[in-house]
C-alpha cells in the first residue's frame, strides 16, 4: 500500500475519533466506551463500511494504528507514574492505606474466585482478578469534579484509595509481566522471572527516593523543545529495554514516571505530556476496539455480566467498610463505593497484557464489554448515590446511624452541662 494512502486511512481514523470524542463530551460521558465501540463498528471484522477510497475497515493501516495505540499505553502509564508519589502515599495517612487495602483485597479475592468459578485456568483467573480490581482514575476524577464533590468529607479517602489502587496496579503488572513473559517452563525460571521484575521495580522506587537530586540536574534544561525530546527519548528507551528483561514495556513507562515524580520537574513533565497522553490514548482505545470481533461479545456477555454484578457488590461493601474505619457516615461511605466503581483504561491494559502473553483470547471481548458497561453505569450510580442510600436505608442499612443521630439531637442537656 502506498504511503499516501496509509496516511489517508490514519487521517480518516483520526477524523472519526475526533467526531466521536466531541459527541461523548456533548453527552458528558467518558470517551473510552465510545472509542471502543467505534473501533468495533468500523474494524475489519464487519467489513460493511467500504465506500471506494473511504475504507472504514482499516485493513491496510491497522498495524500502524495498533503501533500508535501501543504508544498510547506508554503515555497513559507514564502519566500515571508521574501522578503517583511515594511521599504522597506516606502523607495520606493510616485510614487511606487501610481503606485502599480493603478495596484492593476484596475486589481481587472476589475477582480471582469468579475467574476460577467460571473454569478459567489460574493465569487467566489472575488476569480477571486484576481487571476487576483496578478502577478508572480518569473517570473517577471526572465524576468528582462534575458532581461538585471535591469538598465532600469522603473525597480525600476516595482519592487515597485510587492512589493505593494505582500502586497495586504497578506491583500487579510487574509481577504478572514476569510470570507471563518470562521463563515459565520450570519453577526456577518462574521464580527468577518474578524476582527480576520485582528487583527492576524496586530499583525505580530507590531512584525515586534517593536519586531526585541527580535527576534534577540532568533535567535542568531551559528549552521545552529539547526537554521533551530528552524525556521522550528516555521513555521509549526504558520501555524497550524493559521488554529485554521480560518486563512489559508499559511497566517500564510507569516505573520511569514513578522515578521522575519525585523531581522538581514533575509538574513540567506532566504539563507537557498531557496532550500526548490524550491523543495517543484515544488511539489506544480505538485500536483496542479494532481488534475485537463484535460477534465475540456474545460469547463473553454472560462472563461480563457476572463480573459487573460482583464489582457492584464488592465496591459497595468496600466503600462501607473503608468509610466506617475512617469514621465517616454510612451516606459518605455509600458515596465512596459508588464513586470508585467505574472501570476503564487500566482494566484494558491488564487484559492486553494477558492476551499479548497468549492467554485465552476471550479476555479481550470480556474486558471490552466489562469496561463498556462499568464506564457507563459507574458514573450513573455515583450521580444517584443519594437514591441508592435512601433505598438501602429503607431496607435497614444505615437505619441505626439515623436513629443514633436523632437520639443525639433529642437528648436533653443535663444540669451543669
Amino acid at each position: 500500500m502506498k504511503l499516501d494512502h496509509m496516511v489517508f486511512e490514519v487521517g480518516l481514523a483520526l477524523m472519526l475519533i475526533a467526531i466521536v470524542s466531541v459527541l461523548a463530551h456533548r453527552f458528558k460521558q467518558s470517551i473510552i466506551p465510545f472509542l471502543i465501540i467505534l473501533g468495533m463498528l468500523v474494524g475489519p471484522h464487519l467489513e460493511i463500511l467500504n465506500f471506494g477510497i473511504f475504507d472504514f475497515t482499516f485493513v491496510h493501516s491497522q498495524e500502524t494504528i495498533q503501533f500508535l495505540g501501543r504508544i498510547g499505553i506508554l503515555f497513559l502509564l507514564f502519566y500515571l507514574g508521574i501522578e503517583f508519589s511515594v511521599q504522597k502515599l506516606i502523607r495520606s495517612g493510616r485510614s487511606i492505606v487501610i481503606g485502599g487495602s480493603i478495596y484492593v483485597i476484596l475486589n481481587f479475592i472476589l475477582g480471582l474466585g469468579y475467574g476460577l468459578l467460571v473454569d478459567f485456568p489460574m493465569y487467566e483467573a489472575l488476569i480477571v482478578a486484576g481487571m476487576m480490581s483496578v478502577s478508572s482514575t480518569a473517570i473517577v476524577a471526572k465524576v468528582i469534579v462534575d458532581l461538585k464533590r471535591t469538598v465532600n468529607p469522603e473525597t480525600e479517602l476516595i482519592l487515597g484509595i485510587i492512589l493505593f489502587d494505582d500502586l497495586f496496579l504497578a506491583v500487579f503488572l510487574s509481577i504478572m509481566s514476569g510470570v507471563l513473559l518470562g521463563d515459565t517452563s520450570s519453577l526456577g525460571g518462574l521464580i527468577l522471572s518474578v524476582l527480576i521484575s520485582m528487583v527492576y521495580m524496586l530499583a525505580f522506587f530507590v531512584i525515586a527516593r534517593k536519586g531526585s537530586k541527580i535527576l534534577n540536574k540532568l533535567l535542568n534544561i531551559s528549552s521545552n523543545e529539547i526537554f521533551i525530546i530528552v524525556v521522550f527519548a528516555v521513555l521509549f528507551f526504558v520501555a524497550g529495554f524493559s521488554e529485554t528483561l521480560h518486563v512489559a514495556e508499559a511497566i517500564g513507562a510507569l516505573l520511569l514516571g514513578l522515578a521522575l515524580s519525585e523531581t522538581e520537574h514533575s509538574k513540567r513533565i506532566e504539563h507537557l505530556v498531557v496532550p500526548f497522553r490524550d491523543f495517543f490514548g484515544a488511539l489506544f482505545f480505538f485500536s483496542f476496539g479494532l481488534s475485537i470481533d463484535p460477534y465475540s461479545l456474545l460469547d463473553a456477555s454472560w462472563l461480563a455480566l457476572g463480573a459487573v454484578a460482583i464489582t457492584i457488590l464488592s465496591n459497595y461493601i468496600a466503600g462501607l467498610v473503608s468509610g466506617k474505619q475512617a469514621g465517616l457516615t454510612v451516606k459518605s461511605s455509600t458515596n465512596i463505593g459508588l464513586t470508585i466503581m467505574a472501570r476503564g483504561e487500566f482494566t484494558i491494559v491488564v487484559a492486553t497484557l494477558g492476551v499479548s502473553a497468549g492467554l485465552n483470547p476471550i479476555l479481550q471481548p470480556l474486558s471490552a464489554l466489562y469496561v463498556l458497561i462499568m464506564a457507563v453505569i459507574g458514573p450513573i450510580f455515583a450521580k444517584h448515590s443519594k437514591l441508592v442510600y435512601t433505598g438501602l436505608s429503607k431496607l435497614g442499612i444505615g437505619k441505626n446511624e439515623k436513629q443514633a443521630r436523632s437520639r443525639k439531637r433529642e437528648k436533653p442537656n443535663m444540669p451543669g452541662q
